[in-house]
């Protein structure tokens, strides 16, 4: 039986190893916890999600991000990364982050959710980054990361590099025109589903309790002017005209499920990838999902049923009002060590800005990524990058966090029917102003 290419491959380059002293391996370089030698004589920690590593799930992402790291490696042959990977517990994650920097414990360098890292820039827990970025670099970022990334005083805390958006796909077969407004969404779900003749859904969403259905959830908020705070972060949403908004973007969803468009069960709904493979299995004409969701249906669909599917901005009550929500990871440097913070930014630079966008397949920060990297010069990306400028990130104060699990919990009984929304919405911005009240 003939040995396979790789299998050759991989023996010569053992053997090479084996014999030549001088040859460091790629396996000597890159492990699930470690970039660079183990003797290297500077070292740095390195907190990350798994997707965002070498230990990634799907075997070409792991491949594609080793090979980055492998480089990274000879480039800076005197530092050894000890990676540490972050649970799926994310909001547990962030709050052990939290204690640890507090104590003086972080990591050198931490992935950092983006709308947490407000929070961090307020307790003066994270470096200032403006040295380690070009002003271009800094103006070239779509205009919602910014704000986000800041301080008053206009200071860097963090590197956003990877952001989604929030969009409406749609079987075109089943909804050729993408709808504009609320009422034509509705209207084109519940027309969907008799021309489908049953066994489909119209529109499915997340509005059941987590921070997915909130994120979801604001576009609709947004679009018709709404704030959940003001400049200062003070709690506003329970005020006029704030509260009628809200309780109108409720009223959209209430009444998708009250008139058969969307069904019941969506307000138990957390996971985008519960409405990705309901689109897969055929079995919904529409849903709100990420930019990511595309990928997944071409990995797990023919050519001929993907070329069924497009995507357009999120409906809005009118066809001007359109608003959509952002979100993504950034790189803070907790270490207080000058040449530490390099180091975090030289692996950030090297790797994450742009090189492990394309390997990863997630949309870039910055504009120019978008006509530099040929993945994302597609009509569907093309169309992307246009949502993207009209994108709006989640408030960047401390108190939002409490705030999106009172909405959740008030969304989630509204549209259950367990409570009113007027009540709902009232107790939510009760509960806050007590909060907002606490030191």
């Amino acid at each position: 039986m003939q040995p396979k290419i790789g299998q050759l491959l991989c023996a010569i380059l053992v053997t090479g190893c084996i014999q030549s002293p001088s040859v460091v391996c790629a396996a000597d370089l890159v492990a699930p916890d470690r970039i660079g030698q183990i003797g290297a004589p500077k070292n740095l920690t390195f907190r990350i999600l798994t997707e965002q590593s070498n230990s990634n799930a799907q075997p070409q992402f792991a491949a594609g991000m080793a090979a980055l790291f492998e480089k990274y490696a000879r480039n800076h042959p005197d530092w050894r990364i000890r990676i540490q990977l972050m649970s799926l517990q994310i909001p547990q994650e962030h709050a052990r982050l939290m204690e640890q920097a507090r104590n003086g414990a972080a990591p050198d360098c931490s992935s950092l959710d983006s709308f947490q890292v407000p929070l961090f820039v307020r307790q003066h827990l994270l470096q200032p980054l403006d040295e380690h970025f070009t002003k271009e670099e800094i103006d070239d970022l779509f205009p919602f990361v910014r704000p986000i990334i800041s301080d008053a005083d206009g200071h860097i805390y963090a590197w956003w590099w990877t952001t989604d958006l929030r969009v409406l796909y749609r079987n075109t077969v089943l909804v050729p025109d993408p709808p504009q407004t609320w009422q034509q969404t509705k209207e084109a779900a519940l027309a969907a589903k008799r021309a489908a003749g049953g066994g489909i859904e119209g529109l499915l969403f997340n509005g059941g309790r987590n921070e997915t259905t909130m994120i979801d959830f604001l576009p609709h908020f947004w679009a018709q002017g709404g704030k959940l705070l003001d400049e200062e972060g003070t709690p506003v949403f329970g005020r006029e005209p704030n509260r009628t908004y809200l309780l109108n973007a409720i009223a959209y969803y209430r009444g998708l499920i009250e008139s058969g468009a969307s069904p019941p069960r969506v307000a138990s709904l957390t996971s985008y990838d519960d409405l990705t493979a309901a689109a897969i299995a055929g079995k919904t004409a529409m849903m709100v999902n990420g930019d990511w969701a595309m990928g997944q249906m071409q990995a797990a669909m023919s050519p001929e049923a993907l070329a069924k599917w497009s995507v357009s901005m999120l409906p809005g009550p009118t066809a001007d009002q359109r608003s959509t929500a952002t979100g993504g990871w950034t790189f803070v440097a907790f270490s207080k060590d000058p040449e530490k913070v390099k180091a975090c930014m030289d692996l950030v630079r090297e790797v994450y800005m742009r090189s492990a966008v394309e390997v990863l397949q997630r949309l870039p920060t910055r504009q120019s990524d978008f006509d530099a990297m040929p993945m994302f010069r597609s009509p569907f990306y093309l169309q992307i990058k246009e949502y993207l400028k009209k994108g709006r990130a989640r408030p960047g104060f401390p108190i939002y966090t409490e705030i999106s699990n009172r909405l959740q919990i008030a969304i989630s009984e509204a549209l259950s029917g367990t409570r009113s929304a007027e009540a709902a919405v009232d107790d939510a911005a009760a509960q806050i102003a007590r909060a907002a009240r606490r030191p």
